[in-house]
């Protein structure tokens, strides 16, 4: 197996491959981009095309290999990623040799609920049982194309129908039971999750059935108090709501074609958008939207345009769902219904008139306004005017280009009819009780707030590796520092073996220095190869690497003066004190 993880490795250029999904921006020997899996401005995503590897620098503060990236990015295990990295490559893999317990049970998951979709869609599509739940989707305009589709299905009014199924086809009732599709009763009996219902898969974008949604038919059903109008499969190793999007399987080419997603919130607005030829659109469960939906949409586009009910605006979700979005450097816009209570109302009643809606959308601060001025506008009255700027200024914290909160300054200035250093003051003083807020909960340590002294350490080491000549680079390092120089024992490590090297007849070579190393050697010399200089202070960046190489030797004279003082102070304080004078006269000549 071993063999055959080389092989993939080796077939896939991990710049190339990671630059599908994020846009690497060459960095001196490396690459580097914002980190695809996690919010931030500057970039701190390094990618190496010699050492083939990759590393966040910023929160994330983790890295690896191609297959690591793949795991990471698709939230996939060790063999799931190195299956589809073969399948890509062609390379061949032999039975598996190594105990991957969370792929196995993930499989055996995944496999359960393929043996439940075919299940549940013989029922509707064949079968007696269903032909209520066929009269139900055509009444709803639902034909055999968009059934086949959606894969949809149907679940019998039977307790244990599925459940038996599943047993025949050889599932263990624990297993069938943690894939959420049976439950079992205080008295121990397992019983079918979902009765009665009219089923819709939901799909990942790999095309793997993660779970289910099922539907009471017909409003008589609703009757039934003891009953939701829908059922989800709960939350299990494979599926997660918080990261779901119905239709994404369906949808994400025509997203990324378009450049853009349409958001509603129910699996028939979605369908009912596809038969109508709007391709680009997914469906949510009901009005809530998370950071992890929109950290699966960033893959795809930076538009969103939401298709929800019009009141959606007020809830604390949507609050932190733009307030996200807008940290995430997302585009929102809003398609409002303003003759129909959802998007499959509104394309039976006027197809065109959706469409065109969709082709013009409101820019979602501009529908938060809208809507407060609605509410709150129809008196001229101060108290008014302060519910209005109550509800939208939180908003407006949020806004981080320039440009935009311009105009929205502008436009509250005038709806509010105060100046616009007033508005900004408001805006201001918003933002400020959001961020108490959040410092009571928490609090976060910067990863840079090493000392000056340790990132210099860093920094040096960093530019002789990543250096085009770095024999050349380290013997005028040689000539200043020294490896007690250096306060990590790794670091005097690496140059212990880099030293080794010196004077050698064979051209020096990154890989076959990094190859020699041990490996936890080799992790540290993997994080220094990839470090990004900017990504620091830029006074402790210098671009004169002389100026730096000095630098360091000044302030590890200056620490072990310290260190020799609370000692003896004798003989070698002064010694190190005359060097320090003399290595600090160069500074001042540099």
């Amino acid at each position: 197996m071993s063999n055959a993880i080389d092989d993939v490795k080796n077939k896939i250029d991990i710049v190339e491959y990671v630059g599908r999904f994020v846009s690497l921006k060459k960095a001196g020997r490396n690459f580097k981009a914002p980190c695809p899996f996690h919010n931030e401005k500057s970039p701190s995503f390094i990618v190496s095309p010699e050492r083939q590897i990759w590393r966040c620098f910023g929160s994330c503060a983790t890295g690896g290999d191609v297959i690591s990236f793949l795991m990471k990015w698709e939230n996939i295990t060790f063999y799931e990623a190195l299956r589809e990295l073969a399948q890509q490559t062609g390379v061949k893999l032999d039975t598996v040799n190594f105990e991957d317990k969370e792929w196995k049970k993930k499989e055996m998951l995944l496999k359960i609920n393929q043996a439940s979709l075919r299940f549940f869609h013989y029922l509707l599509t064949d079968h007696r049982s269903g032909e209520e739940a066929r009269k139900y989707l055509e009444n709803r305009g639902m034909n055999k194309k968009l059934i086949e589709t959606f894969q949809l299905g149907y679940a019998p009014k039977s307790w244990d129908s599925l459940f038996s199924y599943l047993q025949k086809k050889g599932f263990s009732p624990p297993d069938i039971l943690e894939s959420g599709l049976a439950i079992r009763s205080q008295k121990g009996k397992f019983y079918d999750r979902f009765r009665g219902r009219l089923m819709f898969p939901i799909i990942d974008t790999r095309d793997a059935v993660i779970g289910f949604s099922g539907r009471l038919i017909g409003e008589a059903s609703t009757t039934e108090v003891d009953q939701a109008k829908y059922v989800n499969t709960p939350e299990t190793p494979i599926y997660h709501k918080r990261e779901t999007l119905f239709g994404i399987n369906l949808a994400k080419e025509a997203i990324r074609k378009e450049a853009k997603i349409i958001i509603v919130e129910g699996e028939f607005d979605m369908i009912s958008c596809f038969k109508n030829d709007i391709k680009n659109v997914v469906a949510i469960k009901g009005s809530s939207f998370t950071k992890d939906q929109l950290m699966l949409i960033k893959r795809y586009t930076q538009h969103i345009v939401l298709a929800l009910d019009a009141d959606f605006s007020g809830t604390e979700t949507t609050k932190r769902a733009i307030e996200d979005a807008e940290k995430l450097d997302f585009r929102v816009d809003i398609v409002q219904l303003d003759e129909a209570k959802d998007p499959d109302e509104a394309l039976q009643k006027n197809p065109l008139g959706f469409k065109k809606a969709l082709k013009k959308p409101i820019p979602i601060y501009d529908f938060i306004i809208n809507v407060a001025l609605k509410k709150h506008g129809d008196d001229d009255s101060a108290y008014s005017k302060k519910e209005i700027s109550d509800e939208v200024i939180p908003f407006l914290t949020n806004i981080t280009n320039p440009v935009i909160r311009t105009h929205y300054v502008r436009r509250m200035a005038g709806v509010l009819e105060i100046s616009e250093s007033s508005v900004e003051s408001l805006i201001k003083k918003s933002g400020l009780k959001k961020t108490q807020r959040k410092s009571s909960y928490s609090f976060k340590r910067d990863p840079n707030t090493e000392n000056r002294y340790e990132l210099l350490q860093k920094y040096v080491l960093s530019m002789m590796f990543q250096s085009e000549a770095p024999m050349k680079l380290y013997e005028t390092i040689a000539n200043v520092v020294n490896r007690d120089d250096f306060s990590f024992p790794a670091y005097q490590q690496l140059i212990d073996h880099i030293t080794t090297y010196h004077g050698a007849p064979s051209p020096f070579s990154i890989k076959t220095f990094a190859q020699n190393l041990t490996p936890p050697l080799q992790s540290v010399f993997d994080e220094l190869f990839l470090f990004d200089a900017s990504l620091i202070d830029s006074e402790v960046v210098e671009k004169d690497s002389s100026r730096s190489i000095y630098e360091l030797k000044r302030l590890s004279l200056k620490q072990k003066i310290k260190e020799n003082i609370k000692k003896d102070g004798g003989k070698l304080t002064q010694n190190l004190s005359k060097s320090l004078s003399e290595v600090e006269k160069h500074l001042a000549r540099l």
